[in-house]
């Protein structure tokens, strides 16, 4: 996406939350890549903004871990290491069982929502197209920790799922990632269903340990790689 493409509104009605919730967005689609730099003065001719509205913007998304500031150099977007990624689903792991534990009391859009995205993911892999998997899979997720029926829990599950999109985009393919889980998202729903809440949040905690492992182990093989 052209940086005059993002802007979206009107010069003048801009605000930092637009800006940085446009950006946010940006990171989570894949359009802006780990260590990419976020130029302040052409943002805010693209937002229509002052320069201070894009200062604070950033502010805003540094304090989400999205992005850093590096001194005298600028504004880049975040790669997260090792320990981010260890903790990142240590967060997971909380709000997303959280969510099982509570499927019990779900309401029924809540829990189609569930159905819909493991749907959805299984249709993609059939066709192969593992971006649309991915995308399945973080809406699965999303809709996991909803479960919760907690507006707290569904605000600190987006900002967590953003963040791990930076995550997902150093793997070297979406099939690298998701192919290994497209069944086991099937499992969770199916024990769910069959109010088998126990043994679902089992399942997602073993699901949620293996992908981190995938993860920090394919990173730390292209780290040998690089060296």
């Amino acid at each position: 996406m052209k940086l005059s493409e993002a802007a979206g509104a009107q010069p003048g009605t801009g605000t930092a939350q637009r800006v940085a919730a446009s950006l946010r967005d940006r990171i989570a689609e894949g359009g802006l890549k780990p260590g990419e730099q976020l130029p302040e003065a052409s943002l805010a001719e693209a937002y229509g903004v002052s320069r201070n509205t894009v200062r604070e913007a950033f502010r805003l998304l540094v304090h989400e871990r999205l992005v850093v500031h590096e001194f005298n150099r600028g504004v880049f977007v975040r790669t997260p290491g090792p320990a981010d990624i260890v903790d990142i689903y240590a967060v997971r792991c909380a709000l997303e069982t959280a969510g099982v534990r509570a499927a019990g009391q779900a309401s029924r859009p809540l829990l189609a929502e569930v159905l819909r995205a493991v749907e959805e993911g299984e249709k993609a892999a059939t066709s192969g197209d593992w971006p649309h998997v991915a995308d399945a899979g973080i809406r699965f997720h999303r809709a996991l920790a909803a479960l919760a029926g907690s507006p707290r829990t569904d605000s600190y599950m987006s900002a967590i799922l953003a963040e791990l999109r930076l995550v997902f985009q150093e793997m070297p393919s979406p099939a690298h990632l998701h192919e290994p889980f497209v069944g086991r998202n099937r499992t969770i729903v199916e024990l769910i269903q069959r109010a088998q809440l126990k043994n679902a949040e089992a399942e997602l905690a073993s699901y949620l340990a293996d992908s981190r492992q995938l993860i920090l182990d394919t990173l730390d093989a292209q780290a040998k790689e690089r060296a």
